[in-house]
């Protein structure tokens, strides 16, 4: 059987204890949960390695194994295998609310002409210990705009509205936040911010969303474009959005002029178009 190295916790020295007798590992380990403890930190397919994705401050990591800086494991979100800096790592807390901006700031004190210490990104979670005026005071002893955060368990209903909110976000592979994102990495935050699961890549996105469409069909908001390589998001039956190199940016593109566009140099022709069900 092959298994999907992207998502099997497993690095030949060390593996989860969920995969004894499916892959070969010195240990079998059960890791330790941690929590990213900076605004993000790339998560890298070997130590010093490419990027693969991007956790932000807040989210959570199985840590299986940590050695020379770096600790492998897995991501709480999507079940993504990789290394991060284990200086960026802390032990785990649970969380109460999220940020729903696609930044904000923290405050030394409740006054918004203060200097802001640091920034976190759409995503990233913290824990409200009290309210001061207009603004939430989080574990960290910093203020946050109480305008920018909601309960952990609040989501919305539009993941085209949440990939709006991105527009003219530099393109980074990886990126997973307002700093920088891919194509599926804007997917992947629009739909987890409306309570859908989404994998991280786009090959994963096309095995795993939705119901695939009939040719002719007609396109509405809400549907996913695939290329071989590529996902971009309808926001009507003319207009699609995403995160490209062409434009080096997340951008608006009408579908024809993205289809002709694609096909001729980038990624060849459409693979799918798949529906989640409930949007649109």
């Amino acid at each position: 059987m092959t298994m999907d190295p992207r998502i099997t916790a497993s690095n030949g020295r060390v593996a989860h204890v969920s995969l004894e007798g499916l892959v070969e590992a010195e240990r079998f380990v059960k890791g330790r949960w941690m929590m990213v403890q900076q605004p993000m930190v790339n998560l890298s397919d070997a130590p010093r390695g490419q990027r693969s994705s991007q956790l932000l401050y807040g989210e959570r990591f199985l840590a299986l194994e940590t050695a020379d800086g770096f600790a492998f494991g897995v991501a709480e979100r999507d079940g993504h295998v990789g290394y991060i800096l284990s200086g960026a790592l802390t032990t785990a807390e649970e969380g109460t609310h999220w940020v729903v901006s696609p930044a904000t700031h923290l405050y030394p004190k409740p006054n918004i002409k203060e200097p802001p210490d640091v920034a976190l990104f759409f995503g990233s979670r913290v824990t409200v210990t009290g309210e001061r005026d207009a603004f939430y005071r989080i574990h960290t002893g910093h203020y946050v705009p109480r305008q920018h955060l909601v309960p952990l368990k609040a989501r919305f209903d539009d993941p085209v509205g949440i990939a709006d909110m991105f527009l003219g976000t530099p393109y980074l592979w990886g990126g997973s936040s307002r700093w920088g994102l891919d194509c599926s990495g804007l997917v992947q935050t629009a739909l987890l911010a409306c309570g859908i699961d989404c994998p991280r890549d786009s090959d994963q996105q096309e095995a795993a969303l939705g119901e695939q469409l009939a040719e002719g069909e007609l396109l509405r908001r809400g549907d996913l474009v695939f290329w071989q390589g590529h996902v971009a998001i309808m926001s009507s039956p003319t207009m699609l959005l995403h995160a490209n190199v062409h434009h080096m940016a997340v951008a608006y593109e009408t579908f024809d002029e993205a289809v002709a566009r694609i096909g001729a140099k980038e990624f060849g022709q459409i693979t799918s178009i798949r529906r989640l069900p409930g949007l649109g």
